[in-house]
């Protein structure tokens, strides 16, 4: 009986009869009332899936926008990542927060989420108590964003493309950006995942840095559909003039990758569980939430202001 419910909620988020928010709803009611059958599968899964997604939308981006956006990203992507883990640091010696839990909440917060924690997990030699408590907090706090920020847009009048930076720059993981973007409008969709690809580019140079001052031997997982995106993005800019019938497959390729993603947030809200929340506790979580809430009020009284701007 639990079986078939989630491989209902699976093809129901992939139909299109739900948006991404709903989706996210859909998953986290499974999670918190049944006992998931499928928990380690679902989560291999939603990591699969999301980088296809990804991948599949970058065939609905153009390349300039994905350029400029990177470029333009630069230097307050590095004083945000560098602003977002100083304070994270010193939030969790304030809570008394395990050391390596600390640096993967900070992380997490500073640049992409799960896929960042993921990456630095092996470099800091994290064991699976600590993993799960990190990822917990990212979640909980991914599945608020993706449902406050669009309000919070709108009762603030962002442009387009005011939300969709803002999103890239305090909402934790890919997913839920692509996922607010998504309901905010196509604009905020294109900016939100170009900035925060670009963002979550800085993994790479992190988990190498970090593992070269430890001295760890663990193998860095570099984010190869980073890459794959970027191609997609040059397919879509350029081969449509080359041969015009292609416009038709790419424009499937990124309603594949819209559905993709929507199944990706109800994956990733059934795998958040009472026995998840109740491993998080309270000083990680008082830790995160209120990293979360500097990082996203001062980034978006910086938009704002026009202090950051594409």
């Amino acid at each position: 009986m639990v079986q078939n419910l989630f491989f209902i909620g699976i093809v129901v988020a992939a139909s299109g009869l739900i948006g991404p928010p709903f989706a996210l709803a859909l998953g986290l009611i499974f999670g918190l009332t049944v006992e998931h059958p499928f928990h380690g599968e679902s989560r291999r899964l939603s990591k699969f899936l999301l980088q296809a997604a990804v991948v599949c939308l970058g065939f609905g981006m153009n390349l300039g926008e994905v350029v400029q956006a990177g470029r333009s990203g630069v230097a307050y992507t590095a004083l945000g990542i560098m602003f977002a883990l100083s304070l994270g640091v010193v939030l969790g010696k304030m809570f008394q927060v395990g050391r390596t839990q600390s640096l993967l909440i900070s992380v997490g917060t500073a640049i992409c989420g799960g896929s960042a924690i993921a990456a630095m997990g092996p470099v800091l030699e994290a064991n699976e108590e600590e993993m799960a408590v990190s990822l917990g907090t990212v979640f909980v706090l991914n599945s608020i964003a993706l449902l406050l920020f669009p309000f919070i847009g709108w009762a603030m009048h962002l442009t387009q493309t005011q939300f969709g930076l803002w999103a890239a720059l305090a909402i934790h993981d890919t997913s839920s950006v692509v996922g607010a973007g998504a309901r905010y409008g196509a604009t905020a969709l294109a900016v939100g995942t170009t900035v925060k690809l670009a963002r979550a580019l800085w993994i790479v140079p992190l988990a190498v840095g970090t593992a070269a001052l430890r001295k760890s031997k663990a193998k860095v997982q570099w984010p190869w559909f980073i890459l794959l995106f970027c191609v997609a993005a040059v397919a879509a800019s350029y081969v449509p003039r080359l041969l015009p019938h292609s416009v038709a497959a790419f424009s499937a390729l990124h309603r594949l990758g819209r559905a993709g993603l929507t199944v990706v947030l109800f994956l990733i809200g059934s795998g958040i569980s009472r026995k998840t929340l109740r491993q998080v506790g309270v000083r990680p979580l008082v830790q995160g939430v209120l990293l979360w809430i500097v990082v996203a009020s001062v980034s978006l009284w910086a938009i704002h202001a026009g202090w950051i701007a594409l």
